[in-house]
């Protein structure tokens, strides 16, 4: 078996409203906006993506712009729940920031960590939790939040899935997850090193809807691997455990491979290089529309056929 995936690597859903996603996750959440290019399969649409100052692997939220989808709810076969790491005393900054900027939210405790749930401009529903490591993560200085109460990247992802043991042995024996709790019927695991960004909870319920592709879901939950290496060991060993993964597919900003595990949910394995600096300088990240060399052909048209967005800038931040 491959040594286990260190942890997530990135998580995309989808937008219905690119504006609204891109102020609330910049202005709101302190995000920096870190790459606009288009969807590789469906290029006449967006592909944003937000994360620390560089979007180390571990930070990197990305949306799929997709206006013409209608909105659901998340629902079984999906990522339900998209959790950030914090600082576990900056609980109270962002409780009276997120309440001051009108979002809703509820505070709670799981696993003895605290917790503030609230949800997107697009009702995904999200938390920060009390508990972060600074060990990847590179600080957005020019950043609406102080650093010091700056999301540090994922904490974990919620999966809901209708029978939870296919998933768990799957994740247990195929993947290298382990258990490290269990609480209000959720199952925690773990990978890598354990700790923030390597978590995934696991809810099983009968009652939730089948979950669809729409505006206010996630699409996928990327996990790293170091390199090509790792990445092709990983798609040998998941063949070979009968599921069905695509190809290496070249991002640009890293290699993928696709796949679904037992309830549904997509999964995919990205490596952590070549990263976002491959075509603009980490001063100017997310300044310019970027395209993949297939569709360079087609910027001119590109470029007028997508909506335009204006990125929120700050007292001493590059323009966007």
């Amino acid at each position: 078996m491959p040594d286990s995936v260190p942890g997530i690597h990135h998580v995309t859903a989808i937008t219905g409203d690119v504006q609204k996603n891109v102020d609330f996750y910049v202005r709101v959440l302190g995000l920096r906006f870190i790459k606009k290019t288009v969807n590789f399969d469906v290029p006449d649409t967006y592909h944003l993506y937000f994360g620390d100052y560089l979007g180390t692997p571990g930070t990197a939220l990305t949306f799929f712009g997709w206006p013409q989808l209608p909105w659901a709810p998340q629902g079984v076969g999906q990522v339900t729940t998209v959790a950030f790491a914090v600082p576990e005393g900056s609980l109270g900054y962002w409780s009276q920031r997120l309440t001051g900027m009108g979002v809703e939210t509820a505070r709670a405790e799981r696993f003895g960590l605290g917790v503030i749930a609230f949800r997107d401009a697009d009702e995904m529903q999200l938390e920060l939790v009390g508990q972060a490591s600074d060990d990847r993560w590179c600080p957005w200085q020019e950043g609406p939040v102080p650093p010091q109460h700056q999301i540090r990247g994922f904490h974990s992802v919620r999966l809901t899935v209708r029978e939870d043991e296919p998933s768990e042995r799957f994740l247990v024996e195929v993947m290298g997850f382990r258990e490290t709790g269990r609480e209000g019927g959720q199952l925690r695991l773990a990978t890598g090193a354990g700790g923030p960004d390597s978590l995934l909870d696991l809810l099983a319920t009968r009652r939730a809807p089948a979950g669809v592709e729409a505006t206010g879901t996630v699409h996928h939950v990327a996990w790293r691997a170091r390199d090509d290496d790792h990445q092709r060991a990983w798609r040998k060993r998941l063949v070979g455990a009968d599921r069905q993964v695509t190809p290496v597919i070249d991002r640009k900003y890293f290699h993928s491979i696709y796949f679904r595990e037992p309830g549904g949910v997509l999964f995919e394995i990205a490596t952590d290089g070549p990263g976002f600096t491959v075509d603009e300088p980490p001063d100017r990240l997310g300044s310019e529309l970027q395209l993949p060399p297939q569709y360079e052909g087609r910027r001119q048209r590109l470029t007028f056929d997508l909506p335009p967005i204006r990125v929120p800038t700050f007292a001493g931040s590059p323009p966007g």
